[in-house]
């Protein structure tokens, strides 16, 4: 890549995490829909799975959520630089919110109509994080031995640091995924393995029971 192209690239990643840091009242989990929808579908940058597997990884280590996810995501973009970039992009626009309330806290801190608005903002919060939840779960659910894992951790998560559940469900899921392959299971470890084996059509017209492939019968039905 051209050195143009490189500063491109920094750009954007810097742009990019600079508009999503402001609008993402709630901390790091209120930005995974922003964050989906700017570096998965608008810029293709990363697949839905990986943002997942980086917000698994981001909570998992030291520092805000935040601050991790942006420079994972930049330095699989970009590498050193990218990840400086976005981590400056995410960080710059909070530092700077935060210095200027600061300054005003004084002058608005019993203002009723601000302390309204911050009652609403949490509520609002609370229901960003429960989409940001279900956008994660129909990517990271891929069969009934994830499903339980998801059941199981979290009434685990009321008594133990979610770091240590993170590390329970890594284990767990190496050693269900090597159970299954010593038993001859086949193992799916993402979404899209489920449903291209099989034409949707297929189980309501029962060629999938019958032992019918698709091409078979659509041989059979040019014959007739």
């Amino acid at each position: 890549m051209s050195m143009k192209g490189q500063w491109k690239i920094l750009f954007q990643l810097f742009w990019t995490f600079f508009k999503i840091a402001p609008v993402t009242f709630g901390g790091g989990f209120a930005m995974i829909p922003l964050i989906e929808k700017e570096v998965v579908e608008k810029r293709k940058w990363m697949k839905s799975e990986e943002v997942t597997d980086v917000f698994a990884l981001s909570q998992s280590v030291p520092g805000a959520v935040a601050i991790n996810s942006a420079t994972f995501i930049g330095h699989r973009i970009a590498g050193m630089k990218g990840a400086m970039a976005a981590m400056i992009g995410v960080s710059l626009p909070t530092f700077l919110i935060v210095l200027l309330l600061g300054i005003l806290y004084f002058f608005i801190h019993d203002n009723p109509k601000i302390e309204s608005a911050f009652v609403s903002i949490r509520a609002s919060i609370v229901a960003i994080i429960a989409y940001a939840a279900i956008k994660i779960g129909k990517t990271a659910i891929v069969d009934k031995t994830t499903f339980c894992i998801l059941i199981a951790g979290i009434p685990v998560l009321f008594f133990l640091n979610p770091v240590m559940v993170i590390l329970a469900g890594a284990v767990a899921g190496i050693v269900t995924i090597s159970i299954k392959r010593k038993l001859g299971y086949e193992v799916k470890v993402d979404r899209k393995d489920i449903g291209n084996e099989e034409d949707d059509f297929e189980p309501f017209m029962g060629a999938r029971h019958i032992g019918i492939s698709k091409k078979g019968l659509t041989n059979f039905q040019e014959s007739v």
